[in-house]
């Protein structure tokens, strides 16, 4: 598996010094963002993209609200009563919670788990109750109990409504069809980065199943360590509901040399790519997939994905238009334009980061696979500037 490499002769000393700095400064630019009336929701998304994400869960209870359009006065609002015995899938999620003991911290006392483990229940309950056209799907549980151990019952109650409704829908429906299409986007990336990886997973006959669990529960159940949970769910929220599909991509291609290694074999490739390493460099692939996004955005995908648009994406637009925020794929075109820019200036071509015609589809593989190096220097003089800390994804505008 490819191993970053560390670019520099600074020392570990001050390279913490940096990121102390950095993360102050960040610290008060989020500040910033939501002192001001309205709320900068646009440099909002910029920080939860940027690298670090949003920092802490204290930041997250206050910017999340805000990149979902929920207003903070639900917290004054007593919940709904959840009727147990009468609802149909009570029976699954009770089953599904008591699956759920890993994903609750290590060593947290077993009256405290149990207790969050009913409120668990209960959110999952009370979303559903309110929103009879929403179906249970297994795993779904993995993302509400992130929001519950970030910010609490009440506010992930709404937050995991206003979720269900928008980034979630698809997964909610009572067939798999629109799941089965948000996958299906997933090969045309891997072809248009590295064709022979593309290749090599078709002659397997590997299809996309590998990839459905992260899907479908943002990678919160297959990730052992919540904060890098947490750091996904900040980006995610920030951008277009098919943002984790890119992820997905961003994963496989980061490990070409296993794949291509591994015997063209459906079930040991499947075996392969379903077991994600811990130790990926998360900031990096971040930055890939928002790259990724941009060169490929979904409208050019989706013809090779499926022939109708996911429904995620017609009621994300909605969901745009009625938050009256500037939309989260501009806020990544812009930064972008400031990488290339910033790549420019150093001298660095910035040929790498177009995409080329579709008729030179199988030399995107070495430019792309270049790109993280020359995005890294672009992020470095980003973040010694005293204009603005977005050092790994000036990508979007």
């Amino acid at each position: 598996m490819k191993k970053s490499r560390n670019v520099g002769t600074s020392s570990p000393v001050n390279g913490k010094q940096d990121w102390d700095t950095r993360r102050k400064r960040k610290i008060a630019d989020i500040t910033q963002a939501l002192s001001v009336s309205p709320v900068d929701v646009a440099a909002l998304r910029r920080m939860a993209i940027s690298e670090g994400g949003l920092l802490t869960d204290e930041i997250r209870c206050q910017v999340w609200p805000k990149l979902l359009n929920v207003p903070l006065d639900v917290l004054n609002q007593e919940p709904d009563t959840v009727d147990r015995e009468n609802n149909k899938d009570y029976n699954q999620v009770l089953l599904d919670v008591q699956r759920s003991l890993r994903r609750f911290p290590p060593g947290m006392p077993d009256e405290q788990r149990e207790g969050l483990q009913e409120e668990l229940i209960d959110i999952i309950l009370r979303v559903l109750q309110r929103n009879p056209q929403l179906h249970y799907y297994q795993g779904y549980h993995d993302i509400v109990v992130t929001f519950l151990l970030v910010v609490g019952e009440r506010l992930a109650t709404a937050l995991v409504e206003k979720l269900s409704t928008h980034h979630l829908r698809d997964f909610m429906d009572p067939t798999m069809d629109n799941t089965k299409h948000i996958l299906n986007y997933l090969m045309p990336i891997i072809e248009r980065v590295n064709p022979e990886v593309h290749d090599f997973m078709q002659q397997a006959e590997v299809g996309t199943v590998f990839a459905l669990s992260w899907l479908i529960t943002w990678f919160g159940h297959v990730l052992s360590d919540f904060r890098h949970v947490v750091r996904l769910y900040d980006f995610f929220l920030a951008c277009h509901p098919l943002m984790p599909i890119y992820f997905a991509a961003v994963i496989v291609l980061y490990r070409e040399e296993e794949v291509l290694e591994c015997e063209c074999d459906m079930a040991m490739v499947h075996h392969l790519l379903s077991q994600i390493p811990q130790d990926l460099p998360y900031e990096t692939l971040i930055s890939r997939a928002g790259d990724l996004f941009v060169q490929f955005p979904p409208s050019e995908l989706a013809r090779e994905a499926a022939s109708h648009e996911s429904m995620a994406s017609s009621t994300f637009k909605d969901f745009e238009l009625a938050s009256a925020q500037q939309r989260p794929d501009s806020v990544l075109r812009r930064r972008r334009r400031q990488k290339q820019a910033a790549l420019e200036s150093s001298g660095v071509s910035s040929v790498v980061a177009v995409a080329q015609p579709s008729a030179a589809r199988r030399f995107v593989r070495l430019a792309v696979m270049g790109l993280t190096v020359a995005l890294g220097a672009a992020a470095l003089a980003v973040v010694n500037t005293a204009l603005e800390w977005a050092p790994k994804l000036d990508l979007f505008p």
